[in-house]
C-alpha cells in the first residue's frame, strides 16, 4: 500500500468567486485537470452547501481515481480552499502526476499563500 498524499491549504484566493461556490463548474474542471495530469477518473461527487449569514455556501468536489482520489473543500466567506490529492503507487509510481495535479489545483485558485504538505504512505515493502 505505497502511495503519496499531498495536501494544500489555500488562503485569500484571488480567483473568480464562482470557483468557490459553483460545484458543477469546479467539479467539471477537476475532472479535466485529473485527465490532463494523466490520472484516470472513475466517479465523482460535487456538492454546494447552502448559504449562511456569512454568505454563499462552499463546495465539496471529489473525484475518485483509479489511482485513489482528489478532494476540494471551499470556504467562500474566507476565500480559502483545502485540497487533497492521494495516489497509490501499487502498479506504477503516480507521484509526478499527483504533483502536477496539485500544481494545477493551486494555480486555479491563485492564493496569496499556501501551506502544502507531502506524506509518503505505506511501509515501502
Amino acid at each position: 500500500m505505497q502511495g503519496l498524499h499531498l495536501t494544500a491549504d489555500l488562503y485569500r484566493c484571488r480567483c473568480d468567486g464562482a470557483w468557490l461556490t459553483d460545484a458543477q463548474r469546479l467539479g467539471d474542471w477537476c475532472v479535466e485537470a485529473v485527465a490532463a495530469a494523466g490520472l484516470q477518473p472513475v466517479d465523482q461527487l460535487f456538492h454546494t452547501f447552502p448559504a449562511t449569514a456569512a454568505g454563499a455556501g462552499g463546495v465539496t468536489a471529489t473525484v475518485l481515481l483509479a489511482e485513489s482520489h482528489v478532494c476540494l473543500h471551499t470556504w467562500p466567506e474566507q476565500r480559502s480552499v483545502t485540497a487533497d490529492v492521494y495516489v497509490c503507487n501499487f502498479s506504477a509510481d503516480h507521484s509526478a502526476k499527483a504533483r502536477q495535479l496539485m500544481d494545477a489545483l493551486v494555480n486555479r485558485f491563485q492564493p496569496e499563500w499556501t501551506e502544502q504538505r507531502s506524506l509518503d504512505r505505506g511501509d515501502g515493502q
